[in-house]
């Protein structure tokens, strides 16, 4: 499978120096095999070590000295080791979180030499280490599931994935082409991006053998609750977790989930299974200005899950559902239409930056309103509407847009693309005037390209 994220690691590998990279990335999403893909396509050494299977391996890093280390996995390994042909791998290495401290030494003493750390459970290190990280002397590569691109790829689709990189506006996609694509959209939305669940629906198309894949994958982070649960009980982690597609797209209420779980607790949850990106928080934002982050209401958020098939395999969704409706409307409707656009919405900034997501609401009595995702497009904001269907009204998004005056907003659904020069009156008598972009599903990892200034000239 191609990962886009090949071309970033094809760069930073192949410069003169490097600074030591650290994938991260929830589990099973492909890090390890994308580290092996790498070394094989430039024909590189590859030195492998697994903190977790072989935890003495971390003796060979006793030392600051790279040079030692390198000596140390040389005649372990009965190796001659270059850097200019070898790449060195330090996989699982939440297992021995120490040494990450001392990649700052290749950074600084062998910069020649690449090395790529990574690990599943990775992020409750470097939320809670407690030795110094070597700030300015690594960098980081963020792994997602497949996008819908990748996914095409997968599926020997590459001339559809150039065909969606080359729209404008100004083309009129033909029905036999977008019926295609929404057609595989819907595959994409219950299959996931997950390369195991991929890599079967390829080579077998059997649709119980992704459902027993989805439900084995959901078993392995059950699994690994056991090693970040703390005093937290094992199954109100899992009763929180499964939750959580059944809360897709609504504000995110504990008592909703379960009046008997304390607040306290549900955070604890909440913050572990964030960490282990079995699931990303959307908060609100008010949305004045870039960053978003800058004036968050962290008191309101929902949450979506790490991957579509993975939720509809939690909720329950057949197959046959999906593949008989005609537009991405399934029994929790507007649910996981909101999953799969905040999960792709996830891949769209460049691979060094750490995704996040953000929404818009208003709580006012008479007045409340709510933008499904915000987003930053250079120094603009953006809000981005979904709706599971083809039609659907937009209250709350020309509410949004009368207030922020911005002069564009992104509307995602089943139909096809089209720009529309909005306006209507408010509650005042106010004109509102922007202009909507209205996209297909299968356009999402498209939005900030078709954002340019270069889309908004009248053809």
């Amino acid at each position: 499978m191609k990962r886009t994220l090949i071309n970033y690691l094809n760069s930073w590998l192949n410069a003169d120096t490097h600074k030591p990279l650290i994938l991260r990335g929830a589990r099973q999403v492909g890090k390890t095999w994308l580290v092996r893909y790498l070394s094989e396509i430039n024909k590189r050494h590859l030195i492998e070590l697994n903190f977790e299977k072989t935890p003495s391996l971390a003796s060979f890093f006793d030392s600051n000295d790279p040079q030692q280390i390198l000596l140390n996995i040389s005649a372990a390994y009965n190796q001659t080791i270059e850097p200019a042909n070898t790449l060195l791998f330090l996989d699982e290495i939440q297992a021995a979180p120490h040494i990450l401290a001392k990649l700052r030494w290749f950074a600084e003493e062998l910069p020649a030499l690449p090395v790529i750390a990574a690990g599943s459970l990775l992020e409750f290190v470097l939320a809670e280490h407690s030795f110094s990280m070597p700030v300015g002397r690594i960098t980081y590569a963020h792994l997602e599931p497949l996008s819908f691109e990748e996914f095409l790829l997968a599926m020997d689709k590459s001339l559809l994935v150039q065909y969606l990189a080359d729209y404008q506006f100004n083309i009129t996609i033909p029905l036999a082409i977008h019926e295609q694509l929404s057609t595989l959209f819907k595959e994409y939305l219950l299959v996931g991006g997950l390369p195991a669940a991929v890599s079967s629906w390829i080579s077998e198309r059997a649709l119980p053998k992704i459902n027993q894949i989805h439900h084995e994958l959901l078993t392995t982070y059950r699994d690994d609750f056991a090693k970040y649960s703390g005093r937290i009980p094992l199954s109100k982690l899992d009763e929180v977790m499964m939750a959580i597609p059944r809360t897709l797209a609504q504000k995110f209420i504990f008592s909703r989930v379960n009046p008997a779980i304390h607040s306290t607790m549900f955070k604890q949850i909440l913050d572990l299974l964030g960490k282990a990106r079995i699931c990303h928080r959307v908060i609100s934002s008010a949305a004045n200005g870039v960053p978003l982050g800058a004036e968050l209401r962290t008191r309101y958020f929902k949450e979506i899950f790490l991957d579509t098939g993975l939720a509809c395999a939690a909720l329950g969704i057949n197959f046959r559902e999906i593949q008989t409706a005609t537009d991405v409307t399934l029994i929790n409707k507007e649910g996981i239409a909101e999953q799969v656009v905040g999960q792709l919405l996830r891949t769209i900034e460049p691979p060094y930056i750490a995704p996040d997501l953000h929404y818009w609401h208003r709580d006012e009595k008479g007045s409340s309103a709510e933008v499904d995702y915000v987003i930053a497009h250079g120094s603009q904001v953006v809000p981005v509407e979904v709706k599971a269907g083809s039609t659907g009204t937009l209250k709350s998004l020309h509410l949004f847009m009368g207030l922020k005056q911005l002069p564009v907003a992104i509307r995602i659904n089943s139909d096809f693309p089209s720009k529309t020069d909005v306006c209507v009156k408010n509650h005042a008598g106010e004109e509102v005037k922007y202009t909507l972009l209205s996209l297909p599903f299968y356009l999402t990892a498209q939005v900030h390209r078709l954002l340019e200034i270069k889309n908004f000239r009248n053809e």
